[in-house]
């Protein structure tokens, strides 16, 4: 395209330069003969006072040598021989040339016939000037200026180096303007070119600078905007693996607390080394679309999207609580016997839900009891979850745990999960010590997405919730 562009504004400039300096170098040698022929036409009128009045040789002769023309001997004055007229009172005379003549006798009588001026070129170059006056006696007179080749062509030469040398500056000029117009568009789409070929090989962080031309910017735009797309498509996609990934471990829990029932026998055996491998492979996928994920926040619930919390906790409980049931846990809830609205969709919610669960039968022993407690906090929704065990030592390291790939045994996306439910709200996930004794799990869950309260407001509502929970706490048995 650089070079394309460069040959174009070449042949164009040429054009141009050709159609205006041919004419203009043609004009310039008119004007040159043009003024020659004129600068003899004075000089031929400058003798004509002269022979109006005398035609004598001598005093002829004074009077060309005396003129410019004269002097440098391209004069020649033909006067014609005239008849003597006694009845008028005029003496004959013979004519009288005065200077060397160039044209020849022909010429001299024809344009003394004609009675205007004329030209003609002559053997040795240069051309003569014949110019007709009137003298006293009633004759003609002719005066001949003879102008040499070099007085035509004066300044021609350098008016033409002139003219070539404008052309050629405007030449180059353009093409130099070409060039560096043509780096300014080759450069910027040889680098969405590059990038568009980085980005098909896998390199996802690849983008283009928006320079250049408007046209280009406008296409790097649209791919930078294109290749942000296809990244938070393709993280989506992975979160998604990751999300159902997790969820298999809630029947993988039933079937690893089943299995661990079936007591002793080849049978047993086999059932429980293949949950336990299925366990280890959904660990092993769990863990590659999480290192794969790029960081980033949650997804925003789309519009109208929400469910109620009550409905959504009392129908996992009714699954858990069986399980519970099973490893003799007692299990505590509170704040559900009213609809409480959260802008989650539902499948997100009992995800969230059962990844803490989940964490409280896989990381606490058997019997350890554990309490689900809602609090509708009018600007926010508070979701607990407490357990009796021994607690998390490192309560930041456990959030992290999502974005540093896992430790003790476990993935570490469940608690991640719970934090990109929670932030997609403007909310987020603090993990304390419990009523209980144990660990803590508190989802503050935004209504609508508006700014989450202040640290001092968080508190406050803390401080209602575990009272209330006390209270539900003393007046609640084992839910079934």
């Amino acid at each position: 395209m650089r070079w394309a562009l460069v040959r174009v504004c070449l042949a164009v400039t040429a054009m141009v330069v050709v159609a205006f300096a041919v004419p203009l170098g043609l004009v310039v040698q008119e004007m040159a003969r043009d003024r020659a022929f004129s600068n003899a036409e004075r000089q031929a009128a400058a003798i004509g006072p002269t022979l109006s009045i005398t035609t004598d040789r001598r005093q002829l002769a004074r009077a060309v040598a005396s003129t410019q023309m004269g002097a440098a001997g391209r004069m020649a004055v033909h006067v014609p021989a005239v008849e003597a007229d006694p009845d008028a009172g005029v003496a004959g005379a013979g004519p009288v040339d005065i200077g060397e003549g160039w044209a020849g006798a022909r010429a001299v009588a024809d344009t003394r016939r004609l009675g205007r001026a004329t030209t003609t070129g002559v053997a040795g170059g240069g051309s003569v000037l014949l110019q007709p006056t009137a003298i006293g006696s009633g004759g003609i007179a002719v005066v001949e200026i003879h102008i040499p080749e070099g007085e035509v062509s004066n300044g021609v030469g350098t008016a033409w180096l002139v003219l070539a040398g404008v052309g050629t500056a405007l030449v180059i000029g353009s093409v130099a303007v070409a060039d560096r117009l043509g780096v300014r568009m080759v450069q910027p789409a040889a680098r969405l070119a590059d990038a568009a070929q980085q980005l098909g090989e896998g390199r996802l962080g690849a983008r283009v600078p928006e320079d250049g031309p408007k046209e280009l910017r406008s296409a790097a735009v649209a791919f930078n905007s294109m290749a942000d797309q296809v990244v938070e498509l393709l993280a989506n996609e992975r979160e998604l693996a990751a999300d159902l990934s997790h969820r298999l471990r809630t029947p993988l829990t039933v079937l690893r607390l089943n299995a661990a029932s079936l007591g002793d026998g080849p049978a047993a055996e086999q059932t429980r080394a293949a949950v336990e491998q299925l366990e280890r492979e959904v660990d092993t996928i769990i863990r590659t679309a999480r290192e794969q994920r790029p960081q980033e926040s949650g997804r925003h619930p789309g519009p109208g999207a929400g469910c109620d919390a009550s409905e959504v906790i009392r129908e996992r409980m009714a699954f858990w609580s069986a399980l519970a049931e099973d490893e003799g846990r007692e299990v505590r809830l509170a704040g559900v016997d009213r609809t409480v609205r959260v802008p989650v969709a539902r499948p997100e919610l009992a995800a969230a839900l059962d990844a803490m669960l989940g964490n409280v039968f896989r990381h606490t022993p058997e019997g350890t009891p554990f309490a689900v407690d809602v609090h509708d906090a009018g600007d926010a929704v508070i979701v607990l979850v407490s357990d009796a065990g021994a607690g998390i030592a490192d309560p930041d390291a456990a959030l992290r745990r999502g974005n540093d790939g896992g430790r003790d045994g476990s993935t570490g996306l469940g608690l991640d999960i719970v934090r990109r439910v929670a932030e997609a709200t403007g909310g987020d996930v603090r993990i304390g010590r419990s009523v209980l004794g144990g660990t803590e799990v508190r989802v503050w869950i935004g209504p609508d997405g508006r700014e989450r309260p202040s640290a001092q407001g968080r508190r406050g509502h803390r401080g209602a919730v575990r009272r209330r929970k006390r209270a539900s706490t003393q007046g609640r048995g084992r839910a079934s």
